[in-house]
């Protein structure tokens, strides 16, 4: 895995409207949110930068306005999982 650092300004980070402990978190899953929206990483990719189950990701999208996509990988992913159902 190669891993992406992005750094930010010391002013930037003071600026943020997030106590300090909860920023990293905040702010991988609003870059996991909008990286959604504009379809550059799917549902899943996006919830796993975000750090949170499929559930809760639909919640926070929700709670964003945000639509979601249903791509054949989803859906893809979706018959495998039912097929593995009794």
């Amino acid at each position: 895995m190669r891993p992406l650092v992005l750094e930010m300004p010391v002013d930037v980070v003071d600026a943020l409207q997030v106590p300090p402990p909860e920023q990293q978190g905040r702010l991988r899953q609003e870059f996991a949110v909008r990286l959604y929206q504009k379809r550059m990483l799917s549902l899943g990719k996006a919830r796993e930068l975000a750090g949170m189950s499929k559930w809760a990701f639909h919640v926070l999208l929700g709670a964003e306005g945000v639509t979601r996509t249903y791509d054949s990988e989803e859906l893809a992913e979706d018959l495998s999982t039912l097929e593995m159902l009794p």
